[in-house]
């Protein structure tokens, strides 16, 4: 008895220990592959958003950039005669175009810049330009805000993928950023197209589109703001930022175009000898 349930025992328990090998690795493969296609699902949306960002980081730092240029200031006064068209002098117009620069970069919620008019010291801006320029700051801050988020992730991404886990190659770089400046190019030509056929048509659509009241319909013969920065003027920077954008996109595509031709040999001979030896491998 006790050896017949002793060998009982053992059969009951031989199923429990057996282990099916097949079995075992077919489900390691299929859990293998789930992995791989996540992983290679967020390194697809890591590169979209890179593809995306780049144009976005470049464009947005270019209007930070003018928005806190003197130079463009100075050149709005001279180009549209500021002085005669506000009664303002000289001093009090970069006074305010200096108060205007440090507005866009502080906290302060309301701009206030006093200057001499008719021997008297007055707010530069009246309640409607007060209120229209809070609008304009809070569009200066988004703007200030998607770029900053938009360049750190072009940086981490570069870092992260080709620098620190080298899980792409120089070639990769070089296309997905060809990439984003054939986006961005796609982006402003299409502003540029639009534009053409009636500035002003489109810089309204722009206002109707950015602001949700009709502050920023002022008076260009009593507001001061309109005054100083006539239609024309943003015009004038419109053309300028897309004129700087063109040109870092063609610094940046030329340079990955140059760079994808000038390895295009060497990548196919990589690639036919990685062909070889997993012919040969499979082979064996």
């Amino acid at each position: 008895m006790g050896i017949e349930g002793s060998a009982a025992q053992t059969d009951e328990e031989r199923p429990l220990d057996k282990r099916d090998p097949a079995s075992e690795n077919a489900g390691v493969a299929a859990a293998g592959r789930q992995r791989e296609t996540h992983m290679g699902f967020v390194r697809t949306l890591a590169t979209i958003a890179f593809i995306i960002a780049l144009p976005v980081a470049a464009i947005s730092t270019n209007v930070r950039l003018l928005a806190n240029a003197p130079l463009v200031y100075r050149y709005a006064f001279d180009r549209y005669n500021a002085e005669a068209s506000t009664g303002l002098s000289r001093a009090d117009l970069d006074k305010t175009a200096g108060a205007l620069r440090a507005y866009f970069n502080n906290d302060e919620p309301t701009f206030y810049q006093t200057v001499t008019q008719d021997g008297l010291q007055t707010p530069v801006f009246n309640a409607r330009e007060t209120l229209h320029m809070q609008d304009v700051k809070r569009l200066f801050v988004i703007t200030g805000t998607v770029q900053e988020v938009a360049l750190v992730y072009v940086l981490l991404y570069v870092v992260a993928v080709f620098v620190w886990a080298r899980e792409g190659s120089m070639r990769q770089l070089a296309a997905q950023s060809l990439a984003g400046v054939g986006l961005g190019a796609a982006f402003v030509g299409g502003i540029a197209i639009f534009a053409s056929f009636g500035f002003e048509a489109a810089f309204t659509r722009f206002h109707l589109i950015m602001f949700t009241n009709n502050l920023w319909q002022l008076n260009p013969a009593t507001d001061h703001l309109v005054q100083m920065f006539p239609d024309p003027f943003w015009r004038d920077m419109t053309v300028l930022l897309g004129l700087i954008s063109a040109a870092e996109g063609l610094l940046i595509g030329g340079v990955s175009a140059v760079y994808l031709l000038s390895t295009r040999g060497a990548h196919r001979r990589l690639s036919a000898s990685v062909a070889l030896d997993q012919s040969q491998t499979q082979a064996a």
